[in-house]
């Protein structure tokens, strides 16, 4: 950079001053000698003849290149876009013939040597946003062994798109992949590798994740078909499965806690209208806002039923039900014939136990003495002159059919039929908690173990 500002100078003076001829000579001169000394002599001769528009081994066989992995971060994971961005080192490994030299000592060069040299056209495929770190300078390494092996190493930091089923969204797991392939050269010319198999890609051990853990990582090797050709794929997967700790703080204990709310009510008198419908209408309210909350996160527009959606879904329910559950019970204590009796009545039930079983015993005793007093009246047996023997007939048997199955059905009715409205509440304060219990069963058996 000296030596061109001063051949630009000296060039400037030149123009203007002929007496400086001598001058602008001798550093056109010098700046010369010095531009053909930048390079070492060993690099210069490695570069003598070198060709970086030319892969290696161009008329024997595919060059093969080695690929090791080192994740640095996984910054951020999102739902809703549906991606992740993470920090890596990449590493390539190939060998050039054509930069074979003498010695037992590789070569540490500048990244922006790199340059000079053939490198392989590798691009991450479904790669949304990439770069290159360039602080202070360029995060690239370059380094030649005597063999003709070069090492290739870049930092960079991509966001890549990851498909995910989030059906049993927040037990799910999510298996993500980073493929690495050759944009240019099909397999005929170029050739990827893992250099260690599975063990090609590290830092994940280490790797402190927000709200996954790493379950299972492995790579694998594919060929990528386009219209092209076929072109060489690498391919990492690893596995990431979500804590749900923080989900079950954050909504199913709350959600589970407004559902055992709702059965406050159940032990609330009927002719308490406004605290029982106060309880229902502030706990329905309170889970809508919940549910609408626990979708903020997730993608508005996804074709997914998610496992905290049913879960909401159920607490809702049951909320709901409990709300309509004293509507009935109020609208059954309306329409009975001993309403009165019924809404103010039953208040004093818990209070004359003592009583009712004095006056109980009492009548028992009265109704006895009666008994005996009574005279006993024989009965008088009909005389066998007036049987008759008569055969039904046909109709008649259609009848009594009839009339059979309908005294049936106003059994069946009789027994739906509420005699008391306040049992509604009593046989809810048992249905309504065994009931969430066993779909709370049902539904962590089958999120977790299906």
């Amino acid at each position: 950079m000296i030596h061109v500002g001063l051949n630009i100078r000296g060039t400037k003076y030149c123009t203007h001053f002929k007496s400086l001829s001598l001058l602008c000579s001798f550093i056109l001169n010098d700046s010369s000698t010095q531009e053909g000394e930048i390079l070492p002599p060993t690099i210069q001769r490695l570069m003598k003849g070198y060709n970086k528009y030319l892969r290696p081994f161009f008329d024997n066989g595919p060059v093969t290149v080695g690929m090791s992995l080192d994740i640095a971060s996984i910054d951020t994971i999102s739902e809703i876009n549906m991606d992740y961005t993470a920090t890596i080192f990449l590493r390539q490994r190939w060998t050039d013939e054509r930069l074979v030299f003498e010695g037992n000592k590789s070569l540490s060069l500048d990244g922006r040597l790199v340059e000079l040299l053939w490198v392989p056209d590798t691009f991450i495929v479904d790669s949304k946003k990439s770069f290159l770190h360039d602080i202070t300078v360029e995060n690239r390494l370059i380094r030649i062994f005597p063999n003709g092996t070069v090492l290739y190493a870049l930092r960079i930091t991509t966001t890549v798109a990851c498909n995910m089923d989030l059906t049993k969204y927040p037990m799910d797991k999510q298996t993500c992949t980073l493929q690495l392939e050759s944009w240019g050269y099909n397999i005929n010319d170029v050739m990827f590798y893992w250099t260690r198999g599975n063990e090609s890609v590290s830092g994940l051990d280490t790797l402190q994740l927000a709200q996954y853990t790493v379950e299972d990582h492995y790579t694998s090797v594919s060929e990528a078909v386009y219209e092209t050709g076929h072109y060489p794929r690498l391919v990492f997967h690893f596995e990431l499965k979500r804590s749900i700790l923080y989900f079950i703080l954050e909504t199913y204990v709350p959600s589970s806690l407004l559902v055992v709310l709702s059965w406050v009510s159940f032990w609330i008198s009927l002719s308490s209208v406004p605290a029982r419908i106060c309880i229902g209408v502030t706990t329905v309210l309170t889970m809508t806002t919940l549910m609408m909350g626990a979708r903020t996160s997730l993608p508005n527009a996804n074709c997914f039923i998610k496992a905290i959606d049913v879960y909401l879904g159920i607490c809702f329910s049951f909320i709901f039900g409990a709300l309509i559950e004293y509507a009935v019970a109020h609208f059954c204590t309306l329409t009975h014939p001993d309403a009165h009796l019924l809404m103010y009545g039953h208040q004093m039930h818990d209070m004359d136990d003592e009583m009712n079983g004095m006056v109980t015993t009492i009548s028992t005793h009265s109704n006895r003495a009666k008994r005996r007093k009574e005279p006993s009246v024989p009965s008088t047996p009909a005389p066998a002159s007036t049987e008759l023997t008569v055969s039904p007939s046909k109709p008649a048997n259609w009848c009594l059919t009839t009339l059979a199955t309908l005294r049936k059905i106003l059994r069946f009715v009789s027994c739906c039929h509420i005699k008391n409205p306040h049992h509604i509440d009593n046989y809810s304060r048992v249905t309504f908690p065994l009931s969430f219990v066993m779909v709370n069963l049902l539904y962590w058996t089958y999120y977790l173990y299906f």
